[in-house]
């Protein structure tokens, strides 16, 4: 009774602390900037809902954007005792977070393209981290190995974000495909590295260049 108690509790914190600036994983405890989490909302007949842009109403149930914190959540309950009664959890819902995720970036690159902040092609990418321009590169996973490599060449202070595939980065450019894209200093390069970073944990990819990058300003 008194673990219940606890429990209830914490809870009951919890749903004070939604209106605070940080939120609290119902897996790993650990508290964290909403942007940086993912939230989830039940619909009227309790199916859990995906809310990547943190905007639907009701009570947040919030998770840290890692694969194997949301396998745990998934396999073990969590999200039926955050919700406090019975949840329908979605079977493909890493594909939804996936896929929703990448809509997302890629909308950001066509805000970003109709305010002229974002180039692609290797030579005007490369023109951009020269001068200076570049905030963020991205590149497409399955472009060339070396290429991509020769393309940051002398450019390890840059953050870099990537995206499976060249034809889901070029058809936000209009084109068949698009390996390298660079996007200039910002608030919409901010706005996709922090999905990209959501996108990498829930995906299980590994950050690229976390190593040399992780300071570069964007």
């Amino acid at each position: 009774m008194g673990g219940d108690l606890d429990e209830n509790q914490e809870i009951d914190r919890e749903d004070e602390a939604e209106r605070g600036p940080l939120r609290r994983c119902i897996v790993t405890r650990d508290r964290a900037a909403p942007e940086t989490m993912v939230r989830f909302v039940l619909s009227p007949d309790r199916v859990l809902t995906p809310d990547l842009s943190a905007r639907l109403p009701g009570r947040g149930i919030w998770l840290s954007a890692r694969r194997d914190v949301l396998e745990t959540a998934r396999t073990r309950g969590a999200f039926a005792r955050a919700a406090r009664g019975q949840v329908v959890v979605p079977p493909d819902l890493a594909d939804i977070l996936e896929s929703g995720l990448l809509r997302r970036m890629m909308e950001t690159v066509g805000l970003a393209r109709r305010a002229g902040q974002v180039v692609c092609g290797f030579a005007k990418v490369r023109e951009w981290i020269a001068g200076g321009r570049a905030g963020l590169v991205i590149q497409a996973e399955d472009g060339s190995p070396d290429e991509r490599t020769r393309l940051l060449s002398g450019a390890r202070d840059l953050p870099v974000a990537e995206v499976p595939t060249a034809a889901g980065l070029g058809a936000a450019f209009g084109r068949d495909h698009v390996v390298h894209a660079a996007m200039s200093h910002g608030e919409l390069a901010r706005r996709f590295r922090v999905d990209n970073e959501r996108f990498t944990g829930l995906s299980g990819r590994t950050v690229p260049g976390s190593a040399d990058r992780s300071a570069g300003r964007v």
